[in-house]
């Protein structure tokens, strides 16, 4: 540090002005964080003028003990280099640095030296230091984006939606990805730790999509399937990155309890969009997990037509996979994926695979042999969606991925090996479908599962329909052209065994002597669920005070037990959990009030998420626009620190 006497008086890193221009202000007003392949300047404060050849260096260091020095040039090189120009005036100079569009990522030291002609340092201002993140609006950054509107959905916005339920019955949640809050890059750059590799996103994406898994290293989130979850927070009752970074961090990178396969992406997505690299959330709805390479799932029945099914398993988007010896997924081209490129890095065969295999239903008899009964060509990899860029509503982007069906035998390269005709392909005489209404969760509802004989000879059809992991058999003797069975589906008996995405799978089987092969149908049924209510009224300034009113009604006929509300909002509240004091009654409405002061101005979300201990996962949202007129006196801050 240079004394009074010193040339060198004060350093201004210019933070204001060059985060403005770096697109990095949401994150920071105060350090400077800048992009790569973009030129920031800084000021000199000077105590009078340079001396003739005397003459100024800057030197850069990077590392965990700053162990990379970097001797920023004075003239402008191949592209490939740091370099600097400085121009002076009375009692100042203002230094413009550059850096290439490969720079390493992550953060600089930075000192400037005051060089005597020998080459000796005469003065020594340090002690400064800015990030450094990948520049999508640098044409040569390899994460360079052209479309602005993209750009503004991939890397600034803070809020998501994700989609959710099976192809046939879409759902969505929002999501907070909160990628500038408050230390959420320092996090970020936590999770890249383990990276001696920070200037290819390809490499980047794949630490990242390593690390948001603990499964082999000090990764963020443990990953469970089936409750219980009484050891930390069940996957749906997370509503954002943001909590479940922090906790990670400050337990000392130890793994957050709990997460899937929504949550790892959300996260990943979260940390990727904060470094620079535009990043979307992809919804593939029955992926297909297949691990043996084949491009099929096998679903099994034993010879008393119970349901089995084996490994690969059948899930919406996941992320995590064994690959190279870590649980990780990606990158791969889309492009590869569509056509079938199965040589193309990283993990494509398991990629095309989870939106391209068949579903086959086979029959173990008792010698062991199986008996194939349907394949289904159309389920995985349906309806894949994803937020669109103008607004909060789903674009399928199905064709992105894959070629419509019919022209997939002639575009793909990839190996199908049970793709095999069926013994005949005459129609047979019985027709099976499986009808229900749009049932609410907490109501009783049937399902009616209806067989049709189109032949005019009599048929002794068994018939066998599987609820919630409970079998039902019935036997039909006779011509009739329809005959049904009625399965009456209590909220007693499915309270406890619905799925996390409160849907209830239906399969039925039925055979017939003289038909050409058996017939097997399945439905998922979802339940409707109630939503939490939210206001805001009037307006929201920035660092005023606003009040949120928020209520939900129990729909139930049983009563709710430890009731929980959650609520975030980037710019507006870090996570704030408020508990219900006594039990909800059945028809009761519950009413809280939060108050709190937005942060940051623009167009933000409120997300909250009620939970209790027969009904979860119920969520609401409300958007508020926060303005910085409140600051009359001072029009220019709008961040609150």
């Amino acid at each position: 540090m240079a004394s009074h006497k010193g040339l060198i008086s004060d350093v201004d890193l210019r933070s204001r002005e060059n985060n403005s221009a770096h697109h990095t202000r949401e994150i920071d007003q105060k350090r400077l964080i800048v992009r790569r392949g973009q030129p920031f300047s800084i000021t000199l404060q000077c105590n009078g003028t340079l001396r003739p050849r005397h003459h100024l260096d800057l030197v850069l260091h990077l590392g965990k003990r700053d162990e990379v020095e970097i001797k920023v040039q004075k003239e402008r090189g191949a592209g490939d280099k740091w370099w600097f120009n400085q121009q002076g005036a009375q009692d100042e100079m203002l230094l413009t640095l550059h850096s290439p569009a490969d720079a390493i990522i992550g953060r600089y030291s930075l000192a400037v030296l005051l060089m005597s002609p020998d080459g000796r340092i005469l003065e020594k201002k340090d002690k400064m230091s800015f990030h450094l993140l990948y520049n999508p609006w640098c044409k040569d950054d390899v994460v360079y984006l052209p479309d602005e509107t993209q750009l503004q959905e991939y890397i600034m916005n803070e809020d998501g939606i994700i989609y959710m339920g099976t192809w046939e019955y879409i759902k969505s949640t929002h999501w907070n990805y909160g990628q500038f809050e408050d230390y959420v890059m320092d996090i970020c750059f936590e999770v890249l730790n383990n990276s001696n590799d920070r200037f290819d996103p390809v490499y980047v994406s794949r630490i990242i999509a390593a690390m948001v898994n603990s499964n082999d290293d000090r990764g963020v989130l443990t990953g469970r399937w089936t409750e219980p979850y009484s050891d930390g927070v069940a996957p749906y009752q997370w509503t954002g990155s943001v909590p479940i970074l922090r906790q990670w961090s400050k337990a000392g990178v130890r793994a957050v309890k709990y997460g899937q396969c929504w949550v790892f992406a959300a996260v990943a997505c979260t940390v990727l969009r904060c470094l620079g690299i535009p990043t979307r959330l992809i919804t593939n709805f029955s992926s297909a997990h297949d691990v043996d390479g084949n491009l099929s799932i096998d679903f099994l029945l034993d010879e008393n037509l119970n349901f089995h099914f084996l490994d690969p398993t059948l899930k919406n988007s996941a992320m995590v996979l064994f690959s190279f010896g870590v649980f990780r997924c990606g990158p791969c081209p889309v492009t590869a994926i569509k056509e079938g490129n199965l040589g193309v890095k990283y993990d494509t065969p398991f990629v095309f695979a989870e939106v391209n295999a068949d579903i086959i239903h086979w029959i173990v008899q008792r010698n062991g042999q199986r008996r194939k009964i349907r394949v289904d060509h159309a389920t995985v990899g349906r309806n894949i969606s994803t937020k669109s860029v103008y607004g909060d509503f789903r674009d399928d982007v199905t064709l992105h991925y894959k070629y419509p069906e019919g022209e997939r035998s002639v575009r793909e390269g990839g190996r199908r090996v049970t793709d095999v005709p069926s013994e005949s392909s005459e129609p047979g005489r019985l027709q099976l479908s499986i009808k229900h209404a749009k049932p609410v969760f907490g109501t009783d509802f049937d399902v009616i599962i209806e067989v049709k004989n189109e032949g005019d000879q009599d048929a002794h059809v068994q018939l066998t329909m599987l609820a919630m992991a409970v079998t039902y058999s019935s036997l039909h003797r006779g011509t009739a052209r329809a005959q049904q069975e009625v399965l009456r589906l209590r909220y007693d008996d499915y309270a406890q065994c619905v799925s996390d995405d409160h849907l209830i799978r239906v399969k039925a089987f039925v055979e017939a002597p003289g038909e050409n092969e058996p017939l097997l149908t399945v439905t998922d049924i979802p339940l409707s669920r109630p939503e939490v209510f939210i206001q805001v009224p009037g307006k929201a300034f920035v660092c005023e005070q606003v009040k949120a009113s928020i209520s939900f009604t129990n729909p139930l006929p049983v009563p709710l037990k430890g009731g929980v509300f959650t609520l975030e909002g980037a710019g507006l509240l870090s996570s704030t959990k408020i508990h219900v004091s006594g039990d909800i009654s059945p028809g009761q409405t519950v009413s809280i009030v939060v108050s709190f002061s937005p942060m940051r101005t623009g167009v933000r979300k409120l997300l909250v998420d009620f939970d209790s201990d027969r009904l979860k996962d119920v969520k609401g949202v409300t958007t508020v626009v926060e303005s910085q007129e409140v600051q009359k006196y001072l029009p220019e801050i709008t961040e609150c620190y």
